[in-house]
């Protein structure tokens, strides 16, 4: 089958006009985002909207119930597209896993039962990210070529141990807050949390037919906000994998966030590793320049990885799963963000036609 080009699709965008627009870029399959985030006014929000705070989240959302991930399959179907994987689950619904809180028990069967839908729904693949202070920091700046916006980080610009309140978690809000702050935690703990939330959950996933797919932190921060990350290195993506040994146990690899990483090796090596091993499930195919503590992302061939190298790579491991551009520099025009994603997916598209005619 070889690899297979994707779009990434936020809840709000779950309709006609990005089927089409997916199909139009060559697009045969699509990662979406279930997860809703509410403002104060209750208009959905996104990731790519949000500063500081992404909003509000809700538990126990239908959009996990089996008869309504069959209808978004359906759907995108009847458009040519199948949908691969899903990315993240709503912080209201797991906020105890990620904190070792009281609700813990009650919102890891609620989890089990959301990724056995998912494996009877046919979708293979299930990301997330295992993080207290979650996506965090990023700015906005006219950095990719051109003076294109682009998501920039630099720390200097920031408080880095701004305290994360109590009734938040992944830079969501699930509760009113106290006026106290999250308790602290080291990384032993988080790794140790992390560990049990798979020993429970991989059996699960391996009976249900789904990959679960870690995303790396990013910004890759040793520590954010006063809490540590899991995956702030690209080394420490083998320790995931040797954590709860199972085939179901894989990547959601983000190149971006990998070459933000302060390495002591290229990027290509640390891929090579996880490549052999079978051990990525998606590709979040994007670019970057500058590591931390100060980088930018940029256009997908301006960047610091030779996207082309990484490419000949999967192919040559033969690497089957879906590549995706995962977010873009907004190119200025009256629709910014479909003409960066019709940039990245032209390029990949071409790349790939390369490929299959050895060209490249």
């Amino acid at each position: 089958m070889g690899m297979k080009l994707g779009l990434g699709l936020y809840r709000h965008m779950l309709k006609p006009e990005y089927y089409k627009f997916a199909r139009q870029c060559g697009c045969t399959h699509l990662i979406i985002h279930l997860a809703t985030y509410y403002d104060s006014d209750e208009r959905v929000v996104t990731a790519t909207d949000a500063k500081t705070n992404y909003g509000v989240s809700y538990a126990n959302d239908p959009v996990w119930q089996l008869e309504n991930l069959l209808k978004l399959k359906q759907e995108a179907a009847s458009y040519g597209l199948e949908i691969y994987g899903i990315e993240n689950f709503s912080p209201a619904d797991w906020y105890d896993v990620l904190l070792d809180g009281p609700k813990r028990a009650e919102q890891m069967e609620n989890l089990k039962c959301i990724i056995r839908n998912v494996g009877k729904a046919g979708i293979k693949a299930f990301g997330y990210n295992f993080s207290l202070a979650g996506v965090w920091g990023h700015q906005k700046k006219y950095a990719a070529r051109g003076g294109a916006v682009s998501t920039c980080f630099d720390a200097s610009l920031l408080d880095l141990n701004a305290p994360i309140p109590c009734g938040q978690v992944w830079n969501m809000t699930y509760a009113p807050s106290n006026g106290e702050f999250m308790a602290p935690v080291s990384s032993v703990e988080l790794w140790d949390r992390l560990k049990r939330f798979l020993e429970e959950m991989l059996p699960v996933a391996e009976e249900a037919g789904v990959e679960l797919a870690l995303h790396p932190d990013d910004p890759p921060m040793p520590e954010l906000r006063g809490t540590p990350r899991l995956v702030y290195r690209p080394e420490l993506y083998q320790k995931l994998i040797d954590l709860v040994p199972s085939k179901a146990n894989k990547l959601e690899l983000c190149l971006g966030s990998l070459q933000e990483m302060q390495s002591d090796k290229p990027v290509y090596e640390y891929l090579e590793q996880y490549l052999t091993q079978g051990k990525i499930s998606y590709v979040h195919f994007r670019n970057v320049r500058g590591k931390i503590p100060c980088y930018d992302e940029v256009f997908v061939d301006e960047g610091d990885i030779d996207m082309f190298r990484v490419l000949k790579q999967l192919k040559k491991n033969d690497f089957d799963g879906v590549l995706i551009p995962d977010h873009t520099p907004l190119i200025t025009c009256n629709a910014p963000w479909h003409a960066g994603m019709a940039f990245a997916l032209g390029y990949m598209r071409a790349a790939f036609q390369m490929i299959e005619k050895g060209l490249l």
